[in-house]
């Protein structure tokens, strides 16, 4: 059994493609059942979110898995195979386990070493073991993805750049909104306006409500991913009002707004120069209004820098003011990688002669054992005593312990270099171990797994 993952996310295809695409609700569950009831497939679980959609599986074939997968995403997402099939990537075996692993420490997001997928990933494990989906395989890749994703935090200043750019954009607001009182939140009793949905608008969202706005209206065209970043606002803080709108209503929202932050993702402008003009006229006397573009290529006109009353802020402005990731802070976070993959490598090594030690050290107990029996069966009607018979047990049992301690220890440590397996092969074949023994102990590790 191997690891495979397909999927689709902003690195492969176009907003419209992963807005179509995305899955959740009873949509997520039905494709999570689906896919684990495939012929090859014999785990699975999935990471969806409105950047990403990737099915992760343990899968006994790979063109097999890959075609079932490609097949099933295609019917739940609702996208026609031959549309979907050009934007899908595949990793197999150690590729899967590095690009998760990469995903969750933030390295493959919109926004390098944003928060907020450690959660996606983390809810997909969860949604997975409630459905009965993951088994032993990705139970432990799942739970290795979200160390590497707390430790690439935790040891790096990774986290830090998007953060550092949201907070430098709602400073740079602030200064443009008017003076502040003594004390005050940066945003404290504005209106903010969140154009789109994705990692950087949930970290403009939550840094907005840290920052003391009077309340948070999220645009975005799918409204389900509207709604569900407003809830997360709401894990934040409860003191702001959150709302959601269409697209279709930018104008009004614009209008109802002091702070604009937009990031769609979008490949034209979402915000024209003749939308911000209307909104003007409707917003009469309510002050400066601030416009934030923190998409590439742009959301906003810069035509629309040029009304009255109007300040807009690109990436250009908030480049001065917040720090980028470092070279070496993702340099920090690839050695996390690399340490955290070598060690999964070595226990998988580990756990696949695993089967050959346990039936070889069955073998020599049985051996013993009946050796011990029939030594009893004569040496007691010589009258040697229980106490000795226990004895003799002992000395033998240890012998046999250590003329096999070297050689299993020995062929766990080799399992992971180069023909490790030929190692437990050869001692299948040097204590002549029963095949059915091997598949015996192979088949009881999931299900003593399972009983825990």
């Amino acid at each position: 059994m191997s690891v495979l993952v397909v999927g689709l996310s902003h690195k492969s295809a176009p907003v419209a493609v992963l807005e179509r695409a995305a899955v959740s609700g009873d949509t997520l569950t039905k494709l999570l059942r689906d896919v684990v009831q495939a012929e090859p497939v014999a785990e699975a679980f999935v990471v969806s979110t409105c950047n990403r959609v990737e099915v992760y599986a343990e899968v006994d074939r790979f063109h097999a898995g890959v075609t079932a997968i490609c097949e099933l995403l295609a019917r739940h997402c609702g996208v026609p195979s031959h549309e979907l099939t050009q934007y899908l990537y595949v990793h197999y075996e150690d590729r899967a386990v590095s690009h998760l692993l990469a995903v969750a420490a933030g390295l493959d997001s919109m926004v390098v070493g944003e928060d907020q997928i450690l959660g996606q990933v983390r809810s997909a494990v969860r949604l997975a073991a409630e459905q009965g989906t993951a088994g032993r395989v990705l139970g432990e890749l799942g739970r290795l993805a979200l160390r590497t994703g707390k430790r690439a935090r935790a040891e790096t200043a990774i986290g830090r750049a998007g953060l550092s750019l949201l907070s430098a954009a709602v400073q740079l607001a602030a200064t443009r909104l008017g003076p502040l009182r003594p004390g005050a939140d940066a945003l404290a009793g504005h209106d903010v306006l969140i154009v789109g949905a994705g990692s950087m608008s949930a970290l403009a969202a939550a840094t907005a409500a840290r920052s003391g706005a009077a309340s948070i209206t999220v645009a975005n065209r799918t409204r389900e991913h509207a709604e569900r970043l407003a809830a997360s606002v709401r894990t934040v803080t409860t003191t702001v009002a959150t709302t959601v709108t269409r697209l279709d209503d930018l104008p009004a929202a614009v209008a109802a707004a002091d702070v604009v932050i937009s990031c769609t993702g979008a490949a034209g402008q979402v915000i024209t120069a003749g939308l911000v003009s209307a909104a003007l006229t409707a917003r009469k006397a309510r002050g400066a209004l601030v416009i934030m573009d923190l998409a590439m290529p742009r959301d906003v006109d810069p035509a629309a820098a040029g009304l009255p009353g109007v300040v807009l802020i690109g990436m250009d402005q908030l480049s001065e003011h917040a720090s980028a990731v470092r070279d070496d802070d993702v340099a920090a976070v690839r050695a996390i990688l690399e340490a955290e993959f070598a060690a999964y490598q070595s226990a998988m090594d580990a756990a696949r002669v695993a089967p050959t030690v346990v039936a070889l050290r069955a073998k020599a107990a049985n051996v013993v054992d009946a050796e011990l029996a029939r030594l009893a069966g004569r040496l007691s009607a010589d009258g040697l005593s229980g106490h000795a018979l226990d004895e003799i047990a002992q000395t033998v049992r240890r012998v046999v312990d250590k003329l096999l301690h070297a050689p299993t220890v020995r062929v766990k440590e080799l399992a992971g270099s180069p023909g490790g397996e030929e190692y437990a092969a050869a001692l299948r074949v040097l204590f002549d171990l029963d095949p059915r023994a091997v598949e015996a102990v192979t088949r009881a590790a999931p299900e003593q797994e399972g009983s825990r």
